[in-house]
């Protein structure tokens, strides 16, 4: 996969202000005008650090069962997210802040069916190692509407509670994993370029963390259960 982080954007753009390069050696572009330096707006302004609780990252899923054998098999991912989007809207008071208020109106939708009947909007869970302990963790997502999801990652801690270890509100135009590595692409305003959040696993935080951030070209990616019909990127 061919990704194009930030950084070698604007080297890029330093680079063609800088004149161009060529086998006499360095050739004047003329006056390109004043380099200033960068204008920091509100800079007195800080927002309120988080309320406990408000983080998005790890906690328990209070009011389910402990996961025989530790592990994610056998566990019901419908119940596990309706515990969680229950919870995070009850700690939030429905500002938004941990999960969209729509979510719990949108859960309504999913029957007692093992899937959750045709109407449900909670994707097809995917198992798969992201922590490297040889358990594998759930992975789903609930959406919204027709472009936002509530991303979520549930692992089983060693004393058999339910953890949710990612939490993440996106357009979700696609999710891949590999090894233990989840990212999480999302459009940018350039047709040309998706925005890649790269997680790994963090045991001192016991959460996914974003490790990368970078630009990818636009292409298209193959049908996988998260990443559906909205992973075509627009040209």
């Amino acid at each position: 996969m061919h990704r194009t982080p930030a950084v070698m954007l604007l080297a890029a753009v330093l680079a063609a202000s800088a004149g161009c390069a060529d086998v006499e050696g360095l050739q004047s572009e003329g006056d390109l005008g004043t380099v200033h330096a960068p204008r920091t707006l509100w800079k007195d302004l800080r927002p309120a650090p988080p309320e406990p609780g408000e983080q998005p990252g790890a906690a328990v899923v209070p009011g389910l069962p402990e996961a025989a054998g530790r592990t994610m098999r056998g566990v019901d991912a419908l119940d596990v997210v309706r515990a969680d989007i229950t919870s995070a809207t009850a700690r939030d008071g429905g500002t938004g802040r941990l999960v969209d208020p729509r979510a719990v109106q949108r859960l309504a939708l999913c029957t007692q069916a093992v899937d959750g009947g045709p109407d449900c909007p909670v994707r097809p869970s995917v198992l798969h190692d992201l922590t490297g302990d040889g358990r594998e963790e759930l992975i789903t997502a609930l959406d919204i509407d027709g472009r936002l999801s509530e991303l979520r990652v549930y692992t089983v801690r060693e004393d058999g509670t339910i953890a949710r270890i990612l939490s993440r509100r996106a357009v979700l135009e696609g999710v891949e994993v590999a090894a233990e590595h989840l990212a999480v692409r999302e459009p940018t305003s350039n047709p040309e370029y998706v925005a890649v959040s790269d997680y790994v696993w963090d045991p001192d935080a016991g959460s996914m963390n974003l490790e990368q951030l970078t630009l990818d070209e636009c292409r298209a990616l193959p049908d996988t259960p998260l990443s559906g019909d909205r992973s075509r990127c627009a040209r």
